[in-house]
């Protein structure tokens, strides 16, 4: 993994798209740049009667479309500048995507792996007080994201609604459905991935079906675009997660897997398994389609000169440095920019702000179908700027595409004062 700061991988990526617009120096700043970032410390009593401070942070990064939206992850990478990055590519992804929202991110530096239920449950509900102040359905709505559910969203809704003496189920999605969650949200994210993926498939004149593909990384976006493209015909050759990877020469059952990861902590050794890889070797295996579903700048300059996948479709969030995206374009790899690709989270998370907002719940089948529409006309949007404008990559398009819209917003906003 390389240690390129994600933050300066945003801004790189917003001025080679701006070099296709007609914008002004201050503007692009301003849209480079957050509105504001609360960085706060907070003190929680641990099980055993100590005193622990754990950073976290909240990024608003833009609001010119509509509330601020992003997710909350807990993790010891955690940095004000990685949170920073977060936020901005949450207001490209609700622009690229088409909904009519702003961009956030929120993260506390904490491995939740060393904590039990109850001191986790103190921590977040310590953080959700802090943000109180700036949340709200109409001002900004987190939502879950790395190591975070709907667990601690139900937790951060209630502090929410305790101190501000209301009912505001619109507050917070990726909610739990009796606590006024959306159905389809869980697997959103892993299912516009998978989608995006079968639209690049058909603009390349090729067949999902019997298509070699490896995932890297195995949570909850991994396992569930590894399951659904499984179901729609393809081999899931390799998947990973932290400990390592495992390959199967004809196909793995991800459902299999994810059921052994969760009795053993691991995919590694899986006894269905031909051979285990590293990391790096999932990454770099001849495949038709690639889905990088971990942490931010997995594949860097020199790996991207081993990538042989003819597809990749971000899941995570940046898995890709700008330097390796000038050689994924030398080599003609299509890379599904993550601003679409895994935009299903957020669609849908907008779908639950909706829902909460009217009362009023969807079906699953009403969420899925929405949602692929809404990926499916965003894909070819995407293609059609590409092709128009000889744009170099369909992430250039995605960010002229993004930035236009929220360029448009923001100049019929106005100024002021």
């Amino acid at each position: 993994m390389s240690d390129v700061n994600p933050f300066e991988s945003l801004r790189t990526q917003i001025d080679e798209a701006a070099q296709y617009l007609d914008v002004a120096d201050g503007e692009l700043e301003r849209l480079k740049s957050p509105e504001r970032v609360l960085e706060a410390n907070l003190s929680v009593e641990m099980d055993d009667g100590s005193i622990e401070v754990f950073r976290g942070y909240r990024s608003q990064f833009n609001g010119d479309r509509g509330p601020y939206k992003g997710g909350i992850r807990y993790h010891p990478a955690v940095t004000r500048d990685e949170v920073k990055a977060l936020s901005g590519w949450m207001v490209y992804k609700t622009a690229t995507s088409a909904v009519p929202l702003g961009g956030g991110k929120g993260g506390i530096v904490i491995d939740p792996s060393e904590y039990s239920e109850s001191e986790l449950e103190r921590i977040t509900r310590a953080f959700a007080a802090e943000l109180t102040p700036l949340i709200g359905a109409d001002r900004d709505v987190p939502a879950p994201d790395v190591n975070t559910g709907q667990r601690e969203m139900n937790w951060i809704k209630d502090t929410y609604e305790t101190i501000e003496n209301t009912t505001e189920p619109g507050v917070i999605t990726g909610k739990d459905l009796s606590s006024g969650g959306s159905e389809g949200r869980v697997e959103a994210t892993g299912r516009s991935t998978v989608v995006a993926a079968r639209e690049a498939f058909d603009y390349l004149d090729k067949d999902v079906e019997h298509a070699r593909v490896a995932v890297q990384g195995y949570g909850n976006a991994g396992w569930i675009a590894a399951k659904l493209v499984y179901e729609m015909g393809a081999n899931v050759v390799a998947v990973s997660d932290s400990s390592g990877a495992i390959y199967g020469e004809d196909t793995l059952d991800p459902v299999d897997v994810k059921e052994y990861k969760r009795e053993t902590g691991s995919v590694t050794g899986y006894p269905d398994a031909d051979r285990e890889l590293t990391n790096d070797e999932l990454l770099t295996l001849d495949v038709d389609l690639l889905i990088p579903a971990a942490l931010e700048n997995a594949i860097d300059e020199s790996l991207a000169h081993d990538i042989e996948a003819d597809v990749v479709s971000e899941a995570a969030n940046g898995p890709i440095t700008p330097a390796a995206d000038d050689v994924l374009r030398e080599t003609d790899t299509l890379v599904i920019p993550d601003i679409l690709a895994n935009a299903g989270g957020v669609v849908v998370s907008y779908f639950e702000w909706v829902q909460n907002r009217q009362r009023f719940y969807w079906t699953r089948d009403r969420v899925n179908e929405e949602l692929d529409g809404k990926i499916v006309d965003q894909f070819w949007n995407l293609v059609e700027a590409y092709e128009d404008r000889d744009l170099p990559s369909l992430r250039t398009a995605a960010y002229v595409v993004a930035l236009e819209r929220v360029i448009d917003a923001g100049e019929q906003r106005g100024t002021w004062p």
